[in-house]
């Protein structure tokens, strides 16, 4: 079994609040042991890390794999606009271009020094194993850990949402009434099968299950997947309470529950599940998550983006509810940046109404949100450079701008670090990224084939964009006036 002992680094402490040089022996995918400088290990393999500042691998807690071909297509849209632009956006893919987008996702998350992704892809109408297997090819290609949790739903969107497709003009009412989701039974069947038949575990790749919004499934669906993935021992992620709009129809739907406390009367909700974004979580759900042992991953980019608001991530992490970060994906945040993440994580603390400075994320606590934090949502004994722990790290290059001078690591990588120091990239003790270079896939061939797909798709999603377009404005005119009837304490307000 090969080892590798990195000499010369400083190394980022578990609290993230300093570093010390220490030689880190890597050993069958693992931390095996952190040494003094100078220490030699016999039958070790140097690695030269001077210069170099090694931190535990981010870990993206929230993205979507099929935004990669997505990225730059809508400009002033909200959530209720990206989903109702979702035909064209992630319409008309082939088996190739579901490989392609995964592979970009894939390299933007490592480039920019992530190791791990949870991962919501979306195959229309259902999931598919062979869309799923050329998925997992592409992270496995770059060598990134994943889970892979399909995103799952038996109503469209236009169904979900209370009152919208009677609040649409003719011809778009009968249009989006004659739509259907792919029947439940098809869809759950096909989960089943793929689950039962996963062969991409050894590759670090685990199956999951995201039932994608509560309002997008039906009491029964929700509780399949439920036991779907009690019976595979699978994780489950879900867009809860995102916007505002969403957790005034589960106000409408649910008779007054909120979208988290009918998921979790349906059992959804335990260890096993984490929520995607929170932005609307009441106080009452935040003590539901901690209460199940249940995460949030927080992803600020995104519900700026998209003017979701600003998830309530001191109050979550005070009631005792694990934390972690995501980017989201291309199509609604753009980037798989977990630097920038971080950066945006901590900001958005500082703007809560009335906040003191004791409610701000702290740099050093950011880091162990995105690390340590998001590492637990996926399940994996990462997140700090610990002897035991797996052999994810990312070497900083302490020579580049953002690090001249060394004066604070925690504060400089939330505060100054955007991606372009990371030089180096281990993956269960395995090179994946060299001086700046992913060793597992082609980039510049990549970047051809994927401008090729997206000039194709484009002619493809033409009809679908233009339909799209035109009843977007009416999407937004319901689901905004849903929401300003809505507040996180639960209360419709009367209009005046």
């Amino acid at each position: 079994m090969s080892k590798i002992l990195l000499t010369g680094a400083r190394v980022l402490a578990p609290d993230a609040l300093s570093t010390s040089f220490q030689e880190v022996l890597v050993e069958g995918g693992r931390i095996a042991a952190l040494l003094p400088p100078g220490s030699k290990v016999d039958a070790a393999q140097p690695f030269d890390a001077r210069n170099r500042l090694i931190i535990p691998g981010l870990v993206n807690g929230h993205t979507h794999g099929h935004g990669g071909l997505a990225k730059g297509s809508g400009d002033k849209w909200d959530l209720a606009l990206l989903l109702a632009h979702a035909p064209w956006v992630t319409g008309g893919r082939l088996l190739q271009d579901k490989y392609l987008s995964s592979a970009l996702n894939a390299v933007e998350n490592l480039k920019k020094g992530c190791t791990a992704v949870y991962d919501l892809p979306s195959e229309i109408p259902l999931p598919t194993a062979e869309g799923l297997d050329a998925m997992a090819e592409a992270y496995a290609a770059v060598g990134l850990r994943a889970v892979l949790a399909p995103m799952l739903g038996d109503l469209t969107f236009f169904q979900a949402t209370p009152g919208l497709i009677d609040s649409l003009p003719e011809p778009f009412r009968s249009k989006v009434a004659a739509m259907s989701a792919a029947p439940a039974a098809d869809t759950l069947g096909a989960m089943g099968d793929i689950a039962r038949n996963w062969s991409h575990g050894s590759r670090n790749i685990r199956f999951g299950v995201a039932p994608t919004i509560p309002l997008h499934g039906t009491d029964d669906f929700l509780k399949a997947c439920r036991a779907l993935a009690m019976e595979h021992g699978l994780p489950m992620q879900s867009h809860v309470a995102e916007s505002r709009y969403q957790s005034a129809g589960g106000e409408i739907r649910y008779g007054g529950a909120t979208l988290l406390g009918h998921m979790d009367k349906l059992g959804l909700v335990g260890p096993w599940f984490s929520v995607a974004h929170g932005v609307w979580l009441t106080d009452e759900d935040l003590a539901l998550l901690a209460e199940r042992g249940a995460g949030i991953s927080h992803n600020p980019g995104a519900n700026m983006r998209l003017a979701s608001g600003i998830a309530p991530v001191r109050k979550a992490i005070a009631a005792g509810v694990t934390v972690g970060i995501g980017t989201d994906g291309s199509s609604s945040s753009d980037n798989q940046n977990m630097f920038e993440a971080m950066r945006l994580a901590a900001f958005a603390s500082r703007l809560w109404e009335d906040a003191e400075d004791d409610d701000w994320l702290g740099t050093a606590e950011t880091v162990r949100l995105a690390t340590q934090g998001s590492s637990s949502l996926l399940g994996l004994e990462g997140g700090t450079i610990e002897a035991g722990r797996n052999a994810d790290l990312v070497l900083l290059d302490l020579d580049h701008v953002n690090w001249a001078p060394l004066n604070n690591a925690a504060n400089q990588m939330v505060w100054t670090e955007d991606g372009s120091a990371v030089a180096d990239v281990m993956i269960a003790g395995q090179w994946k990224l060299r001086d700046r270079r992913v060793l597992g896939i082609d980039e510049a061939k990549l970047a051809r084939e994927a401008n090729a797909a997206a000039e194709r798709l484009r002619g493809v999603t033409a009809e679908s964009r233009a339909w799209c377009e035109a009843v977007a404005p009416h999407v937004a005119c319901h689901c905004r006036a849903m929401a300003k009837g809505w507040t996180r304490s639960k209360r419709l307000l009367k209009a005046e």
